[in-house]
This record gives C-alpha cells, sequence and structure tokens, in this order.
C-alpha cells in the first residue's frame, strides 16, 4: 500500500512539473481558440495530465535492480479471463468480485477508463478511436515490460499478459462511453466562433496575465541556469566557476532582456500576449511608453529581485503593490498604465496609434 501511496504521489508531482511548463501555452492557446480562460477545463487537462503520468508509474515502476530482477514470463492464451472469473466464482460464490484475479482484472478495466474519457471530453474523439488508442497505449506498455525497458534489463521483470491487453482496451472503451454524460457543447477543443470578439478586461484576466509573465520568466531563468551549469560541467570549468554564481547572474539577466525585446518591440509583455492584452494610447512617444511599460512592471520586478541583499523584499513589496494597482486602478492599467499615461485594452480590438505626439488631438 504505502508503494501505491508514494506512486501515486510521483504521478501528481510529475504531473504538475509538466503543468508549469505547458501553463502559459495552455493560457495563451485558450485565449485564440475558445476567447478566454475556462478555470473547469483547466482542471480536466490538468488531470488528464497527472493521469498520463500515473499510466507510467503504475506499469513500469518502480524499476527494480538489475542484479536481483526473476525474468518474468508470457501469457497469451485470450481464454485466461474466463478461466480466472469461472474459478473465483466456484471459490467464492457470489463474492467473486471479492478474488484476487477479479479484483486485478477490475482494476486494469478501470485504469484505462479515464483514457477513453479523456480523448471523448478533451479531443472529442468517440469509442473507435478510444478503442484504437486502448490497444496501442497498453500494447506499448506491455511491449516495454516485455522486452526489458528496450534493453535496459537482460530480460522482462513483469509478465507480458494479453488479459491486460484486452481489460485495458475495454477501460478505454467504457471510458468513451462514460464521456458521453457531458453535455457535446463541453466536448472537443473547437475553435470557438466569437474567440476573436473583445472580452472585458477584468480583474480576473489582469492578474492571469501577470501570473504568466511571472511564471514564464521564472521558468526561463531556471532553464537558462541548469543549461549554463551543464556546459560549465562539460567543459570542465574550475569548482570556483560552477559555484552556480555565474549561472544564477545569467539566468536572472537572459529573463529581462528577452522581455525588455519583446515589449519594446510588440507593447505588450509576454503575459499581455497570452491572454490578449495591449497598452494603447497616451501622450508619450511610443518606445519610452513602451519601456516605461516594461520597467514599472514585470521589468521592474525582475531587475528588483536580481539585486542581492534587501532588494529581495523590495521586489516583493513592488509586487504587492503592482498586484494592488492592477486591482483598483480605472481599466485595470495598473502602475504600468499609471507611468506611461496608456490604456489596457482587449488585443482584439480595432488598432490604433500606440501613442500620440504631445499636443496631438486623437480622433474619437
Amino acid at each position: 500500500m504505502d508503494e501505491q501511496i508514494i506512486l501515486g504521489v510521483l504521478a501528481i508531482t510529475l504531473g504538475l512539473v509538466v503543468g508549469v511548463l505547458l501553463f502559459v501555452p495552455f493560457v495563451a492557446l485558450s485565449y485564440r481558440r475558445r476567447g478566454g480562460f475556462g478555470v473547469g477545463r483547466f482542471v480536466i487537462w490538468g488531470a488528464a495530465l497527472v493521469y498520463a503520468m500515473a499510466i507510467w508509474t503504475y506499469t513500469l515502476l518502480p524499476l527494480p535492480d538489475p542484479d536481483t530482477i526473476a525474468c518474468a514470463g508470457v501469457n497469451v492464451d485470450v481464454t485466461a479471463i474466463a478461466d480466472d472469473v469461472r474459478g473465483a466464482i466456484v471459490r467464492r460464490g457470489g463474492a467473486f468480485a471479492a478474488d484476487p484475479a477479479v479484483r486485478q482484472l477490475l482494476l486494469n478495466v478501470l485504469l484505462f477508463v479515464p483514457l477513453g474519457f479523456f480523448l471523448r471530453v478533451l479531443g472529442g474523439r468517440g469509442a473507435l478511436t478510444a478503442l484504437v488508442a486502448g490497444v496501442a497505449l497498453s500494447g506499448f506498455v506491455e511491449v516495454t515490460q516485455l522486452t526489458g525497458v528496450w534493453g535496459l534489463y537482460p530480460c522482462a521483470y513483469r509478465v507480458f499478459d494479453v488479459d491486460d491487453l484486452l481489460t485495458n482496451t475495454l477501460g478505454a472503451v467504457l471510458g468513451s462511453l462514460l464521456g458521453l454524460a457531458v453535455p457535446r457543447r463541453y466536448r472537443g477543443s473547437p475553435r470557438l466562433p466569437d474567440a476573436d470578439q473583445p472580452q472585458p478586461v477584468t480583474r480576473g484576466r489582469r492578474l492571469l496575465g501577470m501570473l504568466c509573465d511571472a511564471l514564464a520568466a521564472w521558468v526561463l531563468s531556471l532553464t537558462v541556469v541548469v543549461a549554463v551549469q551543464l556546459v560549465l560541467y562539460l567543459l570542465g570549468a574550475d569548482a570556483a566557476v560552477r559555484d552556480g554564481t555565474a549561472a544564477s547572474l545569467i539566468g536572472s539577466a537572459v529573463p529581462i532582456v528577452v522581455w525588455l525585446g519583446v515589449t519594446l518591440a510588440t507593447g505588450a509583455t509576454v503575459g499581455d500576449h497570452a491572454v490578449q492584452l495591449r497598452f494603447t494610447g497616451g501622450p508619450l512617444p511610443v518606445g519610452l511608453a513602451r519601456f516605461l511599460r516594461f520597467a514599472t512592471g514585470i521589468g521592474g520586478y525582475l531587475m528588483l529581485n536580481a539585486l542581492p541583499g534587501a532588494w529581495t523584499f523590495v521586489a516583493s513589496v513592488f509586487a504587492v503593490v503592482s498586484i494592488v494597482l492592477a486591482l483598483t486602478t480605472a481599466g485595470r492599467r495598473g502602475l504600468p498604465g499609471l507611468a506611461s499615461g496608456q490604456r489596457l485594452t482587449d488585443a482584439r480590438e480595432l488598432e490604433e496609434p500606440d501613442a500620440a505626439p504631445p499636443g496631438s488631438r486623437r480622433v474619437p
């Protein structure tokens, strides 16, 4: 039981890690295909990620010690399922479902029920696709076990069982049928007809954009740090160089440069692009307005957070103030809007000049 709990925690952890990495692209895709971000749909996709991780943790892990494994056999008898059920009925009568052999069959069915359900609800695919996917995925898992994880082990450490292939596939089909209970309008991921229509700039949308900026910058920084450390290790750099200082400095600088470049070039940050927001108008020249947009937004936070010592606390205060102003200022324009004199709009609104020269008059 403890092992099953550990595998479950591992699946959830891996699902969360992948979810964090894919969060910003998911938000951006949601706004472009569905016109907004749905929490319920996000939760279902998150559950699908955890399920994908669980398939591998529960079918392949834990990996045994190569010196202690016992080679497993192969079962290709398709009538073994009927024999197991018949034997359980003989042994236990009406309580045959409590027999270990039958319980294993039921668990194999249940393990693949989510596959068919997610294919129906998220992919809009029917029972035939679920059947093919069940055969393909279960077959891949069984072959992986049969080949000792594709040659990692000298022989199979788990039994290749055709019963698993049949029950897994049955579970996928049953899951697809279960997905029919979800109303048709909520199934699949079609591009909604009104996805290009402007939507109000709500508090939740503004905070979501800020979260996308912070999360994407953190992921980029972490990726750069790991990459730099790996390069230094492969180049055989001295231990003093590999102490993490250089990697940390580069990891802090790269997001600042990237966000500055994106903001100056497009007038919006990565998070703004994800939720389709943009700052527009104002009396300042375009370049200056965009720089102020950067410096008083995610750029200011990144620069303060890159400084040593007490500046980390200052960065935290800056973040809190930015969130409060984003929630309380007119039009949710926050500190960047106040500093640049621009207003925050939906990027799908009709284009208008980014900034007007001082003293000019804008046509309504």
